[in-house]
């Protein structure tokens, strides 16, 4: 009885390794949204890291330590956190800006895990409206698709980005 116990934990084991080895190495999540302003209107509310504090989904803990150096905007702008463990530590900066239409950025997070992973914002007018799509990818190491074997990390990021999405929505269409 212990014996088939020990081994069909053992395989149950073996089936969640392999099921993670052969999840891709690499992963994207991306969300878009139509909001009724111009891209002119909206870009800036991207390209400028301190605007984010009025939308972005990810600023949840009031006590969170900010820090904002580099270029007041655009390339260069960079935006360092510490907080609770909904939002961890990390650091945000602008690649390159495309007025009105891209926005590229590196994400390095520190906690609750360590991650190094490349953000855009594409913005494209659409007749009266302007689609916005947040997209982020990068690598996806062993631990990371183990974990991803668990939790569907694109609908739980994904979520984050459609809420975002929306607060940037209201903001843009005041």
């Amino acid at each position: 009885m212990v014996a088939t116990i020990i081994i069909a934990i053992a395989v149950l084991i073996s089936v969640v390794l392999i099921i993670a080895v052969a999840k891709p190495d690499t992963f994207r999540v991306q969300r878009s949204a139509a909001i009724e302003a111009r891209p002119e209107k909206i870009f800036p509310l991207i390209n400028d890291l301190r605007s984010h504090l009025s939308w972005s989904p990810f600023e949840k803990d009031p006590a969170m330590k900010r820090k904002m150096s580099g270029a007041e905007s655009g390339k260069g702008s960079v935006y360092e956190w510490e907080g609770n463990n909904k939002v961890g530590a990390g650091r945000i900066e602008i690649l390159d800006a495309s007025a009105p239409s891209k926005v590229t950025m590196a994400l390095h997070m520190l906690k609750p895990f360590e991650a190094h992973n490349t953000v855009e914002f594409t913005i494209e007018p659409n007749g009266s409206a302007t689609n916005v799509t947040w997209l982020m990818y990068g690598r996806q190491p062993f631990m990371a698709k183990l974990m991803s074997t668990f939790i569907d990390c694109d609908k739980m990021v994904g979520r984050e980005f459609e809420t975002g999405l929306a607060s940037l929505k209201t903001l843009a269409e005041r």
